[in-house]
Formats: C-alpha cells, sequence, structure tokens
C-alpha cells in the first residue's frame, strides 16, 4: 500500500495550476493527469474551472503566510471544507492506496481536498517553511510571483527557475558594485 501519493504531486500540482493558470476546464484536467492524478473527472460543470480557481486562491493565502501557527490555522480551514476522510481504493492497477475523497465529486472538490492533504502531508514531512513565492519577487521591480515548492534535500529552494535565481545573483552582483563604486 502506498502511504502518501498525495504529497509531493498535489502540491506541485497545485503550485502549476498557480504558476500558470489553464484556460479552461478541460486544461485543468489535462494539467491534473499530467501530475499523476488518474481520477476520471466525469459529472462537468460549467461552474468547474472557476471553482478550481477559487481553491487555487485559498490555497495561496496558506502559501503567503509566514507564521506556522497562522498558515496551520488556514491549512486546517481548508481541509474541513474539504470534508474528506481518507478510503482505501485499488484501480487502475496502482495497487491499494489511499484516497482522500468520495467518488463523483466535482472537479474543484475532489481538487480541494487532494490539494490541500497534499500540502498538509508536504508541509508536516519537509517543514512548514517549504512552501512559499520565489525569493526574486521581493525585489520592489521584480514581477516574479510564482510559487516554489522546495522539495529539495537541503530544503534550501528559493527560486522558481534558474532564470529567477540568476536574476537575482546579478541584482546582487550591480548592487555590491554599486556599494563600492560609491566608497562604502
Amino acid at each position: 500500500m502506498h502511504l502518501n501519493p498525495y504529497g509531493a504531486y498535489a502540491v506541485l500540482l497545485a503550485a502549476s495550476l498557480a504558476n500558470d493558470w489553464p484556460e479552461n476546464r478541460a486544461g485543468v484536467v489535462a494539467r491534473a493527469e499530467a501530475y499523476g492524478m488518474q481520477t476520471p473527472f466525469a459529472n462537468a460543470r460549467p461552474s468547474d474551472h472557476a471553482g478550481v480557481r477559487a481553491v487555487i486562491d485559498r490555497w495561496l493565502a496558506v502559501v503567503d503566510e509566514r507564521l506556522p501557527d497562522l498558515r496551520a490555522d488556514l491549512l486546517n480551514q481548508q481541509l474541513a471544507a474539504a470534508a474528506a476522510y481518507p478510503r482505501l481504493t485499488d484501480h487502475d492497477d496502482e495497487g491499494w492506496h489511499l484516497h482522500y475523497r468520495d467518488a463523483d465529486q466535482s472537479l474543484p472538490h475532489v481538487l480541494e481536498a487532494v490539494i490541500s492533504v497534499g500540502t498538509a502531508l508536504h508541509l508536516t514531512t519537509r517543514g512548514m517553511t517549504r512552501l512559499s513565492r520565489c525569493d526574486a519577487g521581493t525585489a520592489p521591480d521584480d514581477p516574479c510571483r510564482n510559487v516554489v515548492v522546495d522539495v529539495t534535500r537541503n530544503g534550501r529552494q528559493r527560486y522558481c527557475s534558474v532564470r529567477c535565481a540568476n536574476r537575482a545573483g546579478v541584482r546582487r552582483h550591480r548592487a555590491r558594485l554599486a556599494e563600492r563604486a560609491d566608497g562604502r
């Protein structure tokens, strides 16, 4: 039995949706499948796309909360809203594993359950600080607001991409050169 199939992929899925929002429901489903969800998302509803956007926006409040106690409170509210209890399932030749959702629920509800449980598992097993926004975006003139899910061994991932890390490095280098030129 797989103990934690939700931790990494669910948080990475949420970050992917937050960082690059799909144009429609089909794009959300395709992204979920690309991140490993094999559940068929039947019962399409016209409100699914907007409903998933609301789930991601609530999740971003967890990402943006820096204080662990407040972060936990926000995530606990999302877990309660998902109202999903774990159940054993065996489908698609995956072997026995846990699902944190009922069958035949709407796309937003399924993703809220998966993302909130996955985020809780990620933060409790890897650390409460290992979910944040890209550090490059802390500079006043930098537009990056991407989510960073730190899955590194050393727990020090600060940037969403090499490009952002390089841009921040160049910014620091230029600041040091300017300090030297000013005689500081």
